[in-house]
């Protein structure tokens, strides 16, 4: 009786073991198939792609090419032209050396290659279907390879069935593109989905290859950054603080012509924007490390987008250096900024004067009587938040001199308003009321008014302390829970814009807004393609009257999750989330106590005050233990 029961892999189980790691998605035989291309010293490289890569992705180059020989031994897993010997990690100039992207492609689909070698006469095409050599024969063809990936995943169902619909794996292609074309200006590329030039790029410097990439609006928008040591080389550009996004941004690490991701150097780079731009915002950089192979690791992981320097810490600085010097050499850093809030006008002495001006004073005239209490009951309902400057002539003032009972009444209101919030937060599990409802002014000190810090924060006393709100993510959250029940009620309405708005997207954007014309028609959307990448905004959801409507519809589009299956089902969300962004309170916009009490009483008769939808603190309580702590 044999007992032995380890035994060797077939190499076709173990090459569609191996493209688990490699091939993931048709985003990652685009990068393999270009970077050997590259590899193989191509000047041109054209890819055409058809349904999303599910169908056909065709990589066709003007390389050296193969021999018959080479083109059969390509397959083969671990067949490589690039290294010889473990040394040669050591020294790697080449995208590819591990051998394993070819024979792992095979291995999940049906492959046909025409090569011919420079100065041949005749080539060789190849067919392999799952790892199987079909067929092997003498081809006319061009030099260079022509190489056509059919059918991806065909003898793997379970992995073609978790593709994602074709707009999301065009995105990932496109973004992969984006970050091929970027390491190689020098090359001349272009891609086709399904019979339409997407990209069609010539060789040219850095900066015209980002603005043919992105948009020429950010020619204006980047710094270049030049540094040169005996470690490292930095050059590159980084946005201006004006320019720094909240989502989407460009952000390009590469590293000896190798595209990597690196969180470390990510740190390195926001440092440098520390108080130059908001907490959630994040600035565009495209910046190239020239290092000495021997002084990194490529060999990390399987798709290679992970690098192990020896000298990091030496290179944060070197890099930090070299940003922060570039944002001070075009005045991108702040000068002194000192506090002007509730500081007095200061009149302008005038020698010239001969008398003083005369000053008559209105007897009846009462300097408290600002005409809000009138206001406040001739604003609709559903308002969070009421202008900031009144017209108190429009309104009648009230024919009383008892102030203190009438602020007895406003204030009265305003605590059982707040005690109605936490009985919500109470019944909905989400917030503690001890730790934020006014119970009563003897718990504050009979202080009930709420202020303004910098501009961002309100603050409130609180039963257990001192409560902090960030008042734009607060009033998110407001305007967040309105605009969904209008959205999933369908009482979104559009509103024409006068003059359109004419806005450029880069393909893979295009791509997005074209799968969600639809649904933003039916919530209120009227846009239209113009050609190319070019799109026209003829109307937006009244609600979102006096917002940007460029800046909606692309933080719209950057909000999409490449993860989500199912867009249609988040779309209300989306829309109204996008919506309250836009239309919200800015940091840094002032507010008075009025606005800031609707914020605040609207904000607590929600079921989650807490968090904004995507998960961003929105308040929090500094309890009265702490601050009695700082003055022991």
């Amino acid at each position: 009786m044999n007992n032995d029961i380890i035994r060797v892999l077939p190499d076709s189980v173990a090459n569609q073991i191996a493209a688990g790691e490699v091939i993931q998605r048709p985003a990652s035989v685009v990068k393999e198939l270009v970077e050997n291309s590259i590899d193989a010293g191509a000047t041109k490289v054209d890819i055409i792609l058809k349904d999303a890569g599910r169908t056909l992705v065709q990589v066709v180059d003007n390389g050296c090419g193969m021999s018959a020989l080479d083109a059969r031994m390509a397959f083969e897993r671990h067949a490589t032209s690039k290294i010889t010997a473990a040394n040669d990690l050591l020294q790697l100039h080449t995208m590819g050396f591990r051998g394993e992207a070819l024979a792992s492609i095979a291995a999940i689909a049906q492959v046909d290659l025409r090569t011919m070698r420079r100065g041949d006469t005749v080539g060789t095409r190849v067919q392999i279907n799952g790892s199987t050599l079909e067929s092997q024969e003498p081809e006319a063809c061009s030099e260079g390879s022509n190489l056509m990936v059919k059918n991806l995943f065909f003898n793997v169902p379970a992995r073609r069935k978790f593709l994602k619909k074709d707009s999301v794996e065009l995105s990932n292609i496109m973004h992969e593109f984006e970050r091929l074309a970027l390491v190689n200006n020098n090359v001349e590329l272009s891609i086709t989905h399904n019979g339409t030039i997407l990209h069609q790029l010539l060789p040219g410097p850095v900066k015209k290859r980002i603005c043919e990439l992105f948009g020429k609006s950010l020619e204006r928008q980047l710094i270049p950054v030049e540094t040169e040591t005996s470690i490292v080389r930095i050059s590159g550009f980084v946005s201006l603080p004006e320019n720094a996004r909240r989502r989407g941004a460009l952000q390009f690490f590469t590293v000896n012509g190798r595209n990597m991701r690196h969180p470390y150097f990510h740190k390195a780079v926001m440092s440098c924007y520390e108080e130059l731009i908001p907490g959630d915002m994040q600035p565009n950089y495209f910046l190239n490390l020239d290092v000495d192979p021997e002084t990194i690791d490529v060999n990390i992981h399987p798709q290679k987008h992970e690098i192990k320097f020896e000298n990091e810490q030496a290179i944060w600085q070197i890099m930090v250096a070299a940003i922060r010097e570039s944002l001070g050499r075009f005045n991108a850093v702040p000068s002194i900024d000192f506090d002007s809030t509730d500081v007095p006008d200061i009149p302008v002495f005038n020698p010239d004067a001969t008398r003083r001006p005369e000053i008559t004073i209105d007897p009846t005239f009462n300097p408290f009587n600002t005409g809000f209490e009138d206001s406040a009951a001739a604003m609709p309902e559903g308002d969070s938040v009421r202008p900031s400057r009144l017209n108190t002539a429009a309104y009648t003032r009230p024919e009383t001199e008892n102030w203190e009972s009438l602020y007895e009444s406003f204030s009265r209101n305003r605590n059982e308003s707040l005690e109605e919030a936490a009985a919500i937060t109470t019944d909905n599990d989400a917030a503690d009321p001890g730790s934020i409802g006014l119970q009563s002014t003897e718990d504050t000190g009979g202080i009930t008014s709420p202020m303004q810090l910098k501009g961002k924060y309100i603050l409130s006393p609180a039963k257990m302390g001192l409560m902090v709100v960030d008042q734009h993510r607060a009033h998110v959250n407001v305007l967040y829970n309105r605009y969904l029940g209008l959205a999933e009620t369908g009482s979104l309405t559009m509103q024409r814009i006068m003059f359109p708005e004419i806005i450029n997207l880069s393909a893979s954007q295009s791509s997005i807004l074209e799968s969600m014309g639809d649904d933003l028609t039916a919530l209120g959307f009227e846009i239209s393609f113009l050609g190319d990448t070019a799109w026209a905004i003829n109307g937006i959801p009244s609600e979102a009257a006096g917002t940007d409507p460029a800046l909606l519809v692309t933080s719209l589009i950057e909000s999409i999750d490449e993860e989500t299956t199912d867009f249609r089902s988040h779309v209300a969300e989306r829309i109204a989330l996008a919506l309250a962004r836009q239309s919200a309170v800015k940091q840094g916009q002032n507010l008075t106590i009025s606005e800031m009490d609707s914020i605040l009483s609207a904000l607590f008769q929600l079921p989650s005050p807490n968090y904004t939808p995507d998960g961003k603190l929105v308040l929090t309580i500094i309890p009265i233990e702490d601050i009695t702590k700082l003055f022991a």
